[in-house]
C-alpha cells in the first residue's frame, strides 16, 4: 500500500516545473497541498487531510534533483560554438516507396553547393526537411508528386554544439528547452545529431532564443 509521502512525490515529479519552482521556494507550500490533494486522495481511495500533503511537501528530498541540475548547469558552461542560420523552410511529407529516391536527388542538389542547409528526419510515419530557402524551389519540384502533410516558412536554426559527456548526463535536453518553453518560445523542430543540437523556430524568436542560450553559457 502506497504511502501519503510516496504519493505526493511521484504526484509532484510528474510536473518537472513545479518540482524546481518549489525548490527555488517560488510556490506556496498550501497552495500547492490543495491543487494536489483531489490526486492523492483518489491514488490513495480515502480522504486526506490538506496538512498530511503538506507536511509530505515539506519532507520531500532535494538532494538528488539538485545534484543532477548541478551536473547539467556545469554542461551548459561549456556549450560549444552557437550557430544562427535565417531564411529556412520546413517541409512534412508522408512516407512512401519513391520519397527515399526523390530524398537522394535533394541531397544531390544541396551537394553542390555549400551555402544550401538542409537536414532530413525520417519517422515511421513522415520525413521532415529543412531547408534554407534558395532551395525551396528545388524541394517543390522534385517532391511534387509526394503527399506534403505540412510546411512552414520564415524560419531560423540555431544550431549548438554540446560538450562532450552530454550523452552519460541525463536532463541536458531538457535543462536547454525548459529554458525556451519558460519565455513561450513555441520550437518547430528539434534535430539532433551525437554532439549538436539544432532547434528551429519562427524568424520573429530567433533573437529571444540567441539571448536565452547565451546567457545560459554565461551563468
Amino acid at each position: 500500500m502506497k504511502t501519503i509521502q510516496e504519493v505526493v512525490e511521484s504526484t509532484i515529479r510528474k510536473t518537472p516545473f513545479i518540482e524546481e519552482a518549489l525548490h527555488e521556494k517560488l510556490i506556496n507550500v498550501s497552495s500547492l497541498a490543495r491543487i494536489i490533494l483531489p490526486e492523492v486522495s483518489k491514488a490513495l481511495k480515502k480522504d486526506v487531510k490538506v496538512g498530511a500533503v503538506m507536511m509530505a511537501i515539506n519532507r520531500l528530498s532535494p538532494a538528488s534533483e539538485l545534484r543532477i541540475r548541478k551536473n547539467i548547469k556545469k554542461l551548459a558552461l561549456d556549450l560549444g560554438d552557437v550557430i544562427v542560420r535565417s531564411d529556412l523552410c520546413d517541409f512534412t511529407f508522408k512516407n512512401t516507396p519513391s520519397l527515399l529516391r526523390e530524398i537522394a536527388k535533394i541531397l544531390t542538389q544541396c551537394a553542390e553547393n555549400s551555402d544550401y542547409f538542409l537536414t532530413v528526419s525520417q519517422g515511421i510515419f513522415e520525413t521532415n526537411i529543412v531547408t534554407s530557402k534558395n532551395l525551396r524551389p528545388f524541394v517543390e519540384e522534385i517532391f511534387e508528386k509526394e503527399f506534403l502533410i505540412n510546411s512552414v516558412l520564415e524560419l531560423a536554426s540555431i544550431t549548438i554544439k554540446l560538450p562532450r559527456g552530454n550523452l552519460d548526463q541525463s536532463g541536458i535536453y531538457y535543462f536547454i528547452l525548459k529554458q525556451l518553453a519558460w519565455a513561450d518560445i513555441p520550437l518547430q523542430e528539434i534535430i539532433s545529431t551525437t554532439n549538436e543540437m539544432t532547434i528551429v523556430v519562427k524568424e520573429h524568436d530567433i533573437n529571444q532564443t540567441f539571448a536565452i542560450l547565451m546567457d545560459m553559457k554565461l551563468k
